[in-house]
């Protein structure tokens, strides 16, 4: 495999340590870079090219070995360099049941309806390299959800509050210089496909007995945009 020139502080772990042991029995294949790079991967949220771009150029150069040893974990990469972002979930339940070892993030109700509210942003702003929101776009869309959620309106504010603190620590929001403004994590358009989205629209639906709860959200429009 062509090699392309790695960062010069994770090349020179790779010079050092490809032919040779990190540590006395050390029985590892991987240069120390690319052993880096899986930890990474493996800790998550997600390796992002333009937050991470030494592990990003390490990764370009060795993805074969990564998914190699991902699988050997019971995990599979999901990779789109064209986003430039990567991140690794379990893998599929086959012939063999296969472990969980990435832990799944539970979502509350309010939680999802701000993930899909996200995403559909992202997708609007398709054109862009980068898309930003502020926290009271968020507030607007999502009390369309308060009659379902809590007729409290300081309540649904808490429930609010405590979904964009999530995506803050989870790195699906990214924090700017603007205090309440965000960059919606590019990892998003990778989450939920369209068929996911659909079903929990249909299950919203159920519970607010609307017809449409997710706001200007049409799946015809999620799909187009894909």
């Amino acid at each position: 495999m062509t090699e392309n020139p790695a960062p010069a502080s994770l090349a020179e772990d790779d010079s050092a340590n490809r032919d040779a042991g990190l540590w006395s029995g050390d029985l590892g294949e991987l240069a120390a870079g690319s052993r880096r790079v899986l930890v990474q991967l493996v800790k998550g949220p997600y390796l992002s090219a333009e937050r991470h771009p030494e592990a990003w150029k390490v990764l370009l150069t060795d993805t074969a070995a990564l998914r190699t040893r991902l699988a050997d974990l019971f995990l599979d990469l999901v990779f789109d360099e064209s986003l430039g972002v990567a991140f690794v979930r379990n893998a599929p339940q086959g012939e063999v049941e296969a472990p969980q070892v990435v832990r799944t993030m539970p979502l509350t109700f309010m939680d999802s309806a701000l993930l899909l509210f996200l995403r559909r942003e992202l997708l609007r702003g398709s054109g862009a390299s980068r898309v930003f929101i502020g926290r009271d776009e968020v507030y607007d869309h999502l009390n369309s959800y308060r009659s379902v959620d809590t007729t409290d309106e300081a309540g649904f504010r808490k429930r609010v509050d405590s979904a964009w603190a999530k995506m803050l620590k989870h790195s699906l929001l990214v924090r700017t210089d603007t205090e309440d403004r965000v960059e919606i994590s590019p990892i998003l358009r990778l989450v939920f496909s369209t068929e996911q989205i659909q079903a929990v629209q249909e299950e919203y639906q159920r519970l607010a007995g609307k017809t449409r709860v997710i706001a200007h959200m049409e799946p015809d429009e999620a799909e187009e945009q894909e």
